[in-house]
């Protein structure tokens, strides 16, 4: 072996075992046997308990579920991909280290990567893999359970560094290790960081095209390039399946374009525009990226902050607690906590944009400034109209505030950059001290300023505003006011200070450090101590200790109640549960039930119109009936007002957990004969006659359809249609029609995949109400069924299968061509 090549590898090893032993003292519960709590985790437990017995017992995949939304395809909820060999990749990388350990690791690895082709010293780049890591928004998201996003980020760092590395040159390394952390990011199925990151990757690349036209090298440029385009189809297709599916999907999903119209100043070809800016960074609020609490930090009770109260005089803190004051003043609805990228990494991203040499620092400053004009969304529309206009695929996506993971990139890599600059040729420390004092100036002394003057900033939101000081307010209600700033100006003061000293006990680092009272490895010890201090101490504030609990406990979210328990006893499979407490963002029904309700963020489209216009209005108004101590013929007469939920099958409705669920005598059934037929013009009339049509009785058809029901007649006689049996994609049902009759059965109406069978021959079918489906049935008995065959996933997971052999044998070559011989003996 070679000796030599091993000595230069102890960093590296160095390296993997600091990432070990941090992620584990980080998250050290998983000592213990404990697990992390999840929310958005236990959702998926409850949405996908149906996909999951289903692949449990029958060693395949359903496609679909019927557990939320009356139904939808499973694609972004729970689908395996058995030709995709790309996950079992990303598992060998993790080292079998125990969740959530594992994602920072990967965050940690994929940044180390992408320093040491960047030429970084190893033990600088530890430091820096951890700076970037510990950015708060990416230890938020972990304890919220957005696993897919949290993966998605760990490979954009190992990816952006495997193009550079193919643009210096470097074509077969470089153009395999981006196959293979494209093919991850892909994978990790969180398309909207993938979207976010290949923003920033265009940046970089015409950064790289001019200084390659400046330097008459574009032949280097168009060779690595293509190389680059290999890469991307290597890495796409493994992942092809998902990404066809998905495509097929998003166009009837809520990301689509709607049917309805609707006011166009806020239509778009995806989401409305109010939805899509819901979650719109405020401006001044930008300024957590320095300052963690300029806003106040998560969204938590100012109660609680004992510190905070301590400036509250005791005569309003009873009443600042009744009122749940929140400790967050910023104008997003609620958050989990800031986007802090670390004062001491904002510092040296500022100073690297007049040391660092090259046309990377202004690609890093374009992307971050970008990502934070995007993430001020509705704070911002002109450009927002624009990117939500004009750029495909952008509007797709909600909550822009994300795009300050673009930020979270660029500031660390830019800082290590400028350390290392600074650690390379310490004399940069005295010839550009100007320029040092000018990055503190605008960084510490600011913060300082900051502390001393925190009138400068609003300690109200534009709804407490609203709120607060519309009307007359008397004295009381104004001292309680300014008790409740002085509370929230103390939570703002505490973290500006903080950034003061930390950069100013670096800054005085440096100086030592050019005046050679402290050497380079001393340097970066002390910078990484200061930044774990900062970095770590900041996300023990969202994520820490008491997020874990006992693994039987988090594996085991949901325990029946006593109405669940009383709707398993029916062991029909024709029926549907509706829970009258927030129905449509909790999936613990969906757990044990096929429900009306449930959690998802792309659910099918006509679904979602239903909620809004429909749905909502029917389950208040069986709320409001519940509510009146209702008698029996009040509750009946409300069950009959409620059409939609009743051809949606609401059998059971749970109005308390803890006492038996209302049976719905009124529902339709899994199916039914229509007697009478309405013809509509577009979706708006459709969804308009929803509201007061008996869904019983007639059947509301979009004109489009015309053709193929052609004449009917609808008498009364005793022809039958029942459910026979039950599976997520393949429903039975046996009829009796003594003549042709029009059959509508509660179940979503989806034509990419569902196929209609009519005595195993294969049969038309068409969409009726809005949301369900139709078809003609002959004379006479039959058995009609239901199967749902997405011909997108049998063909997807063939060129899967061809995509990752490619894939694998390419990382052969690598190891053969490039890493054998760096570790094979010397002969003599």
């Amino acid at each position: 072996m070679n000796t030599a090549f091993l000595k230069k590898t102890i960093p590296y090893f160095a390296a993997i075992l600091i990432f070990i032993i941090v992620g584990i003292s980080y998250m050290s519960p998983v000592l213990q046997g404990k697990k992390l709590k999840q929310h958005d985790i236990t959702v998926y437990k409850g949405a996908s308990k149906e996909i999951q017995d289903y692949r449990t017992q029958y060693k395949s995949e359903p496609l679909w579920t019927n557990s939320m939304f009356g139904g939808m395809p499973a694609y972004q909820i729970s689908t395996q991909y058995p030709n995709n060999w790309v996950k079992p990749i990303g598992k060998i990388i993790q080292l079998g280290l125990p969740h959530p350990v594992n994602i920072l690791f990967l965050y940690f690895l994929g940044f180390f990567i992408l320093l040491i082709i960047l030429k970084v010293d190893p033990w600088l780049s530890i430091v820096g893999a951890l700076a970037f890591a510990f950015s708060t928004y990416f230890i938020i998201i972990i304890g919220a359970g957005h696993n897919t996003k949290a993966y998605a980020i760990a490979y954009m760092a190992p990816l952006v560094g495997g193009i550079l590395l193919t643009y210096r040159g470097k074509y077969v390394l470089g153009g395999v290790l981006t196959a293979l952390f494209a093919a991850l990011e892909i994978s990790a199925n969180h398309l909207q960081i993938t979207y976010y990151l290949l923003l920033l990757i265009l940046i970089l690349v015409f950064f790289i095209f001019l200084e390659h036209l400046k330097n008459k090298t574009l032949v280097q440029f168009g060779k690595a390039t293509l190389i680059l385009v290999v890469a991307a189809v290597l890495a796409i297709l493994p992942n092809i399946t998902n990404l066809l599916l998905t495509q097929e999907y998003s166009a009837q999903s809520m990301r689509g374009k709607s049917e309805l119209i609707t006011d166009k100043s806020k239509q778009t070809s995806g989401l409305d525009k109010d939805y899509a800016t819901q979650w719109s960074y405020g401006i001044a609020e930008s300024w957590s990226l320095l300052i963690p609490n300029v806003k106040g930090g998560a969204s938590n009770i100012l109660a609680n902050n004992k510190k905070a109260m301590d400036q509250v005089d005791p005569q309003y803190q009873q009443v600042i607690a009744q009122n749940y004051i929140s400790s967050y003043w910023g104008n997003q609805p609620f958050t989990s906590g800031p986007t802090y990228a670390g004062a001491l990494l904002v510092f040296l991203f500022v100073l690297g944009l007049f040391i660092v040499k090259g046309n990377l620092k202004w690609a890093l400053l374009l992307a971050t400034v970008l990502s934070m004009a995007l993430a001020w969304g509705k704070n911002f529309m002109p450009l927002t109209d624009f990117f939500m206009d004009y750029f495909p695929l952008y509007n797709k996506f909600r909550a822009v505030s994300m795009t300050l993971i673009i930020a979270e990139f660029t500031i660390p890599l830019l800082a290590i950059l400028a350390l290392w600059e600074l650690i390379k040729n310490p004399k940069i420390i005295i010839e550009s001290r100007n320029w040092l004092l000018a990055a503190y100036l605008f960084t510490g002394v600011l913060s300082l300023l900051f502390y001393m003057i925190p009138g400068i900033f609003s300690f109200f939101s534009d709804v407490e505003k609203a709120q607060f000081f519309s009307g007359q307010n008397n004295a009381q209600i104004t001292a309680i006011l300014r008790n409740i700033e002085l509370a929230r100006i103390s939570i703002f003061k505490a973290d500006a200070i903080r950034t003061f000293l930390l950069i100013t006990i670096f800054v005085v680092l440096i100086f030592a450090f050019a005046n050679k009272k402290i050497s380079k490895i001393s340097l970066i010890a002390l910078f990484g101590i200061l930044v774990l201090i900062d970095l770590y101490s900041a996300n023990k504030r969202y994520l820490n200790d008491e997020n874990f609990d006992r693994a039987r406990l988090v594996e085991q979210p949901y325990q029946a109640s006593q109405a669940d328990k009383f709707i398993l006893e029916d062991k029909t499979p024709d029926y549907r549960v509706l829970n009258l407490n927030n129905p449509f963002n909790d999936a613990s029904v969906s757990y044990f039930h096929q429900s009306i309700g449930g959690y998802h963020s792309a659910k099918l489209g006509r679904y979602q119109d239903l909620i809004d216009h429909i749905l909502m209005d029917e389950i208040a108004k069986v709320s409001s009936t519940l509510q009146s101590q209702p008698s029996e013929a009040s509750i009946q007469s409300a069950l009959e007002q409620i059409p939609v939920l009743n051809m949606l099958n609401t059998k059971y409705i749970i109005y308390n957990p803890a006492a038996s669920p209302l049976v719905n005598p009124n529902a339709n059934g899994a199916a039914w004969f229509a007697k009478d037929l309405i013809w509509v013009a577009n979706a708006n009339e459709e969804l308009e006659k929803l509201k007061t049509f008996n869904s019983k009785e007639s059947v509301l058809l979009d004109k489009r359809f015309e053709s193929r029901v052609g004449k009917l007649d609808f008498q009364s006689d005793l022809s039958t249609i029942r459910l026979e049996s039950y599976l997520p994609n393949h429903l039975t049902y046996q009829a009796n029609a003594l003549s042709t009759k029009l059959a509508v059965f509660s179940e979503i109406y989806y034509d990419k995949g569902w196929n209609a069978y009519i005595d195993g021959q294969k049969a038309d079918y068409f969409r009726a109400d809005y949301t369900l489906r139709a078809m003609l049935v002959p004379a006479g008995n039959h058995t009609i069924e239901f199967k749902f065959e997405p011909t997108t996933y049998s063909s997807g997971e063939n060129i899967a299968l061809l995509g990752s052999i490619l894939l694998v044998l390419a990382l052969l070559f690598v190891m053969i061509k490039e890493i054998y011989p760096k570790i094979a003996p010397k002969k003599s």
